[in-house]
Parts: structure tokens; C-alpha cells; sequence
């Protein structure tokens, strides 16, 4: 059972940004996923969640123009960011929560994206 994040890197300020993660081992049909990213010397903050109805929420850092989706049957799910800014500079994360059990979470493994022209 595993969420395995990718597409992180190095992008520059003002472009787009887009990371995924594919759920193994269980199906995303019942959690709720949720992006967070943690920057250096901060606290992990939430950036963006989906419920599995399809309903997202957004931080204000973000809100405007990220966009969160979700593919149950594939089991992924993906966040964009447009005109990024080197505050966007952190390690992201993707989480799934059990709508069923709320004890139940799974953690992806973080990726770094870095902005920098």
C-alpha cells in the first residue's frame, strides 16, 4: 500500500507546475486526497484537497490558480500550479485519508519542486 508522487523539479517563476500520484495497493474511491508541501524551516502546510465527490478546496496561497483532479478509476490524482513563485519552492506531498476510517492515511513520499529562473 503505497501513494507514489512524481513530477517535481526544477520550474521556473511564472510557469506551470504539475505533479501527480498514483495510488498501489487500495483504491482512492473512498478517501479524501489532499496535496501538502512543506519549504524549508516551515511547517507542512495543506495546499489543496478533493473529496471523493469531486468538491476541492484550496489554500489562499494557491487558490486562483492551482487546480486538484482525480482519477478513482486509475487510481490518481494530479495537482497544477500556474504562475508559480519561488514561494512555491518546497517539498510536496500527496495524503489519503478513508472517508470510512479517518485513522486510516497514507502518505506519499514527497517530491521536490524548486523555483528558479
Amino acid at each position: 500500500v503505497q501513494l507514489q508522487a512524481s513530477g517535481g523539479g526544477l520550474v521556473q517563476p511564472g510557469s506551470s507546475l504539475r505533479l501527480s500520484c498514483a495510488a498501489s495497493g487500495f483504491t482512492l474511491d473512498d478517501y479524501t486526497i489532499g496535496w501538502f508541501r512543506q519549504a524549508p524551516g516551515k511547517e507542512r502546510e495543506g495546499v489543496s484537497s478533493i473529496i471523493s465527490g469531486g468538491r476541492s478546496y484550496y489554500a489562499d496561497s494557491v487558490k486562483g490558480r492551482a487546480f486538484i483532479s482525480r482519477e478513482n478509476a486509475k487510481g490518481t490524482t494530479d495537482l497544477e500550479i500556474d504562475s508559480v513563485m519561488d514561494e512555491d519552492t518546497a517539498v510536496y506531498f500527496c495524503h489519503a485519508r478513508s472517508v470510512l476510517n479517518d485513522r486510516i492515511d497514507y502518505w506519499g513520499q514527497g517530491t521536490q519542486v524548486t523555483v528558479s529562473s
